[in-house]
């Protein structure tokens, strides 16, 4: 009865390590955010988020939602805003497929600003050790693989020293 637990618990572990690469492969598709800028009284927001295309929108000082702004296409995952009157202003963009790539305020006046990037929409990848590449399927296989074989290892391990304590 006991070694069947320390079996099955095993063998969940095991799926939970070979499950994982395919958690992780998966959540690596994040939107990359927007950059905007503003030189002048021109207002820029260019994105890789939207690969299909969307639109943009530039809301001005109590415009609370998407449909009130200017809209503009996006080209090239680029837009841009020309006259565009001093003060701050908010830009937001949607891609074609409905997804939010995000919005960012930006301050027009009469030296040219730069805004910061956004941060990606499922939050900063800090801590992950390599969070600035983009590994592919098979690495993260082969990782997976090397955890369930551990794990399997420990587990050999550990019931052949249980086995040698009860023999005495």
């Amino acid at each position: 009865m006991r070694t069947t637990q320390i079996f099955v618990r095993s063998g969940l572990t095991i799926a939970a390590a070979a499950a994982l690469p395919l958690a992780l492969t998966a959540s690596s598709a994040f939107a990359a955010g927007i950059t905007v800028t503003a030189t002048g009284s021109t207002v820029t927001v260019t994105t890789a988020a939207c690969p299909d295309g969307g639109k943009a929108a530039l809301l001005s000082n109590g415009q609370a939602s998407f449909a009130q702004g200017r809209q503009v296409d996006l080209t090239g995952g680029s837009a841009s805003w020309q006259n565009v009157t001093t003060g701050v202003h908010t830009v937001a963009v949607i891609c074609e497929d409905g997804s939010t790539a995000g919005s960012q305020s930006v301050t027009v006046g009469t030296s040219p600003t730069t805004s910061s990037t956004t941060a990606p929409a499922r939050g900063v990848r800090g801590g992950l050790g390599g969070g600035s590449e983009d590994y592919g399927t098979y690495t993260l296989a082969a990782g997976g693989a090397l955890v369930a074989l551990a794990a399997g290892g420990g587990g050999a391990w550990y019931l052949r020293r249980r086995g040698v304590r009860h023999r005495h």
